[in-house]
């Protein structure tokens, strides 16, 4: 009997990380690649900005040719092009690059390799909360817990954007399962084994070199362990010791970034981190709440008409008012069990330590990282072991935990086929919109102030030549808005585009208003393009339609 329900216990582990893989590896490619996207492949594919085709005209049909593999590049040239060009720590660049070299030749599935080591980590966090969740409280709650993680629509969301938001996150997870076991050796057994902090450290280490978030995670455990020890008045031998470990780790943590900090200082300062908006004093803690809702349900919301997105958002509220009000009962039952309180009080203390930190960067700092759900990453692990516990704690023989494995199944189906969570600036719109005549020649011209704008042209590149008929003779090109040599209507007007009696001419131009785009654009001195006043789009960037003629 006992060996019986062991191997169920497995089983069911085993499912949770097999229901989870397909979610995240099902549709890996459907989504087309974003600006962010388009950045990490750059990088992750062992190039950089100077290698792409600015200011020059360029076949469409050849965008796929600036994502090919670059062989034999080291990590620390990739470590250089991330530490001039972008506002990141190196080391899961060079993971994907050495990833995407046992892929080679990439071929047309090039997408799917790309987001794969992403999924990867995803899949891995599903065992690795559900130790966490084992260690911290029971066999029962880690395969809750394990479950959560595998259907989590946020989870799934993260793991199939090509991203740097998996690994940190899998890496958390591992960071909080070494904290529950150093605090399980402090307050039950009252030792300190060294290998335990040993292996704590390094994955905090790795952690710096992966995101500079982790710095947040990582305070916050800090933190909270000091807090513990005084909140449950160890004696004084252990405090001292506690404190002499926690030194040393710490310090080897942060003398390990030392190579690293002139990198940061230098990203700090650079204009791609001023994107973020200037907080109010209210949106963001409505939009923390939202997210959270996000985290456990995703309907469809975005772009959809409107009787559809009010039915879903009534339902994702009242799903989340449902869960919140099975979950914190259970939670507060935990804190009263002197078996689980410490756990619990670990769980919850990180949570609110590293929304805390989230606050000082909103309101002391003026960036307000609420409008974005994917850095929520951060405390995801410790949200879902919390949400995990809880339900296991009220629901225990009860059908309601497979209720909400049902609706978070759901949501996760809704994540993967692009109904919920849909990329920023939607490429696949765009290039619906950029092809409304098919069989008539176009081209796209993206005006750039920085290279996130070049990224977010080839983006929308790579979304529509997937549309259009090779026949046509389709171009693209880049042109640099701050130029004080050649302005930018006239570096457009001297390109030298293909001979033909008609064209359309898309332009866009980031940061540019509806009354700045001129009405009649010259090309080549021969072909005229009056613009379209019908076809002006704006998706967080404005783009415009030209129809041109040769004279």
């Amino acid at each position: 009997m006992i060996n019986s329900r062991v191997s169920l216990h497995y089983i069911g582990l085993v499912g949770a990380i097999a229901l989870g893989a397909i979610l995240r590896f099902w549709h890996l490619d459907l989504k087309p690649l974003w600006m962010d996207e388009v950045i990490t492949s750059i990088f992750s594919l062992g190039k950089n900005y100077h290698d792409l085709p600015l200011d020059v005209l360029f076949p469409l049909e050849r965008v796929q040719e600036i994502f090919t593999f670059n062989p034999g590049v080291s990590c620390s040239q990739i470590a250089t092009n991330v530490d001039t060009q972008s506002t990141h720590p190196p080391l899961f660049f060079c993971a994907m690059y050495g990833w995407l070299s046992w892929m080679t030749p990439l071929g047309t599935d090039w997408v799917t390799k790309l987001r794969s080591l992403p999924a990867l980590f995803g899949v891995a966090t599903i065992p690795a909360m559900y130790w966490l969740n084992r260690l911290a409280f029971s066999k029962s709650s880690g395969i809750v817990a394990a479950l959560v993680m595998a259907t989590s629509p946020f989870a799934v969301y993260l793991s199939q954007e090509s991203r740097h938001y998996t690994a940190p996150m899998f890496l958390i997870t591992l960071s909080l399962l070494g904290l529950m076991q150093i605090q399980q050796d402090i307050f039950r057994r009252s030792r300190f084994r060294f290998w335990v902090w040993l292996l704590w450290t390094i994955v905090n280490s790795i952690g710096f070199y992966v995101h500079y978030f982790f710095a947040l995670a990582f305070i916050a455990e800090i933190a909270t362990l000091i807090l513990l020890i005084y909140q449950y008045q160890l004696e004084f031998a252990i405090i001292k010791k506690v404190w002499l470990f926690l030194f040393i780790s710490t310090a080897t943590v942060f003398i390990s970034f030392v190579p690293w900090l002139l990198g940061i200082f230098n990203h700090i300062q650079r204009t791609e981190t001023n994107w973020l908006p200037t907080p109010n004093y209210i949106s963001p803690l409505y939009q923390t709440l939202i997210n959270w809702v996000l985290m456990t349900i995703s309907l469809p919301v975005e772009n959809q008409p409107l009787p559809v997105a009010i039915i879903s958002v009534l339902m994702m509220i009242g799903f989340f008012i449902w869960l919140a009000n099975k979950v914190f009962p259970g939670l507060r039952g935990l804190l009263l069990d002197k078996k689980t309180n410490i756990a619990t009080n670990i769980l919850l203390t990180f949570t609110l330590f590293v929304i805390l930190e989230f606050l000082i960067i909103i309101y002391f700092f003026g960036k307000d990282i609420t409008v974005v759900p994917r850095y929520n990453f951060v405390y995801y692990p410790s949200f879902c072991a919390l949400l995990a516990v809880g339900i296991n704690s009220t629901f225990k023989n009860q059908k309601s935990i497979p209720i909400f494995l049902i609706i978070s199944f759901i949501s996760c189906i809704c994540v993967v086929n692009n109904l919920a969570f849909q990329k920023p600036f939607q490429p696949e719109k765009v290039a619906y919109n950029m092809n409304l005549e098919p069989s008539t020649p176009l081209m796209l011209v993206t005006g750039y102030g920085s290279y996130q704008d070049v990224a977010l042209g080839l983006s929308f590149a790579l979304a529509l030549e997937p549309l259009r008929n090779a026949d046509t003779l389709d171009n693209f090109a880049f042109i640099n808005q701050n130029s004080s040599v050649i302005p930018f209507w006239q570096k457009l007007s001297q390109l030298s585009i293909t001979d033909t009696s008609k064209l359309n001419l898309w332009i866009v131009a980031p940061g540019l208003r509806r009354r700045d785009y001129q009405q009649q654009v010259i090309l080549s001195g021969q072909t005229v393009c009056h613009i379209d006043p019908k076809h002006h789009y704006r998706i967080g960037i404005p783009y415009q339609l030209y129809r041109c003629e040769k004279k």
